[in-house]
């Protein structure tokens, strides 16, 4: 690649990302404006931004470096993840987008928090405390993959120190998102979802015409016996538990406050059957995109070394220098995309959920930006000294933080009363699950940290509702407030 073209390149594409900011800042002027744009997202920028802020580093780097070892079996996590979307976004989004607007909840931890059954919106402060305590946690080992991410392309790009390169990345997503908060980072993030949309059309299509034939990929190894197995090398049990390990991906997009907020600002119904459509057929063709660039790589590239360098090894080897830096800033914009909407989601929760705000009276928004700037140092603190694969990383916070709220946000918005005790143990139960058994020896798929964590919190909350007289004492109850407020639909 052309250093000085790559250069010019990125340099225009920062700067445009900084006018994004500055714009935005005119635009918010109160917490609803910084933390959901006013509750006046349109179909495209919920439905991209949502996609791109999914879709991050992991899918660019770590799906086509998962396709690159896996092979064909990496399939079931495409199929994973976009089972998961489809979901959320059909069944989940206009529930939680009524529910919210109704109750006037401007977070997903002000959501975890309610208690439906009563007239006025009301909060347990041990569920809020509790939830953003498991977002801070989440959120910072997921920031730090995201910079790391973006120091791993930097530093390849420009063989630059990893270090300088991280504090750099961090500084331009940092810098954009403090300045015009909701709205800068979804219009980024559209932006940003739109390269990396052109690049996962891109790659793989100059990727299989370098190739040559269906011919020569049929007599390739990606087409041996090993290679084909939907299983990798597992069989039996172990097989069955790979597949429904890596199904069970999709289960984390039912919880990540960074994603569900986006239907919480949605401006109205039309404008959300317009974004299913949109986000759900962007989500497909970028997995599947770069689920068929790891297949195809390890034909082109059978010996690479680090196989999340993939994506950058062969746009480097296969387009011309300024459609590379093109392709390289697909990559920091998916890196920056889920940034951005993170660190929002922890200024979020320091400033509001936590009711820090009460200690610096009328200066909320000033509160919410210096809490992102400390977050942001810490983020970069963990990925330059807890080293770890993007993909590790991420899959950690994604399966953590999905198992501690998605279960509650599911049982919720079915319509069940759930008690505060059966929604704070069912928090508790997931997240520490998920942290427990991400420290114990892999599974087959890694199953039982995706799934066991997710099953048992969803348990806590439904069981008592089945068999009510198994559960009598009064901190079991699902819900026996007097008034009953029924869940907007």
């Amino acid at each position: 690649m052309d250093i000085t073209v790559a250069i010019y390149t990125l340099v225009i594409y920062k700067v445009v990302l900084l006018l994004i900011g500055l714009w935005s800042q005119q635009r918010t002027q109160t917490t609803s404006d910084y933390f959901l744009g006013g509750r006046n997202l349109g179909p495209v920028v919920a439905a991209i931004s949502y996609g791109a802020s999914s879709a991050s580093a992991w899918t660019l780097l770590g799906m086509s470096g998962a396709a690159f070892v896996l092979g064909m079996s990496a399939i079931w996590i495409v199929a994973g993840a976009v089972a998961g979307c489809v979901f959320a976004w059909l069944w989940i989004a206009p529930r939680l987008m009524r529910y919210t607007r109704a109750r006037g909840q401007i977070t997903l931890t002000g959501f975890l928090a309610d208690d439906p059954q009563v007239d006025q919106p009301t909060s347990h402060q041990g569920i809020r405390l509790l939830a953003s305590l498991v977002i801070l946690l989440s959120f910072v080992f997921y920031i730090a993959a995201q910079f790391q991410g973006a120091a791993t392309t930097f530093s390849s790009a420009f063989d630059t120190p990893l270090a300088e390169s991280l504090i750099l990345g961090a500084a331009i997503i940092t810098i954009y998102t403090f300045m015009g908060g909701f709205w800068a980072a979804s219009i980024t993030d559209t932006l940003q979802g739109g390269l990396m949309l052109i690049a996962a059309l891109l790659l793989p299509t100059v990727a299989f015409m370098s190739i040559g034939s269906w011919q020569d990929i049929l007599e390739s190894e990606l087409f041996s016996q090993q290679a084909l197995s939907l299983s990798g090398q597992n069989t039996g049990l172990a097989a069955l538990g790979f597949v429904v390990g890596n199904l069970a991906i999709g289960i984390g997009a039912l919880g990540q406050p960074h994603l569900l907020n986006r239907y919480m600002a949605l401006r109205d119904e039309r404008a959300l059957k317009q974004a299913q459509v949109l986000s759900i057929g962007w989500f497909s063709i970028v997995f599947f995109s770069m689920f068929t660039l790891g297949l195809l790589g390890k034909i082109l590239i059978p010996d690479l070394q680090d196989p999340e360098t993939l994506f950058f090894q062969l746009s480097t080897q296969l387009f011309p220098p300024v459609v590379a830096a093109v392709l390289l800033a697909a990559v920091l914009s998916a890196i920056m995309s889920t940034a951005d909407s993170m660190l929002l989601v922890v200024a979020s929760t320091i400033s509001h959920d936590l009711r820090l705000q009460r200690l610096i009276p009328q200066r909320e928004l000033l509160l919410s930006r210096l809490s992102m700037l400390m977050v942001a140092v810490f983020a970069v603190l963990i990925a330059l000294y807890l080293p770890a694969t993007i993909f590790e990383r991420v899959l950690f916070a994604w399966v953590a933080i999905g198992s501690a709220f998605g279960p509650t946000i599911l049982v919720r918005l079915a319509g069940v009363q759930l008690s505060p005790a059966a929604v704070l143990r069912s928090i508790a139960t997931g997240f520490f699950l998920a942290v427990l058994l991400s420290l114990l020896p892999n599974t087959a798929g890694d199953w039982a940290e995706r799934l066991i964590p997710f099953t048992a919190a969803t348990l806590i909350l439904v069981l008592p509702t089945l068999f009510p007289s198994l559960f009598s004492s009064p901190g079991f109850a699902a819900g026996s407030h007097a008034k009953r407020k029924p869940v907007p639909r």
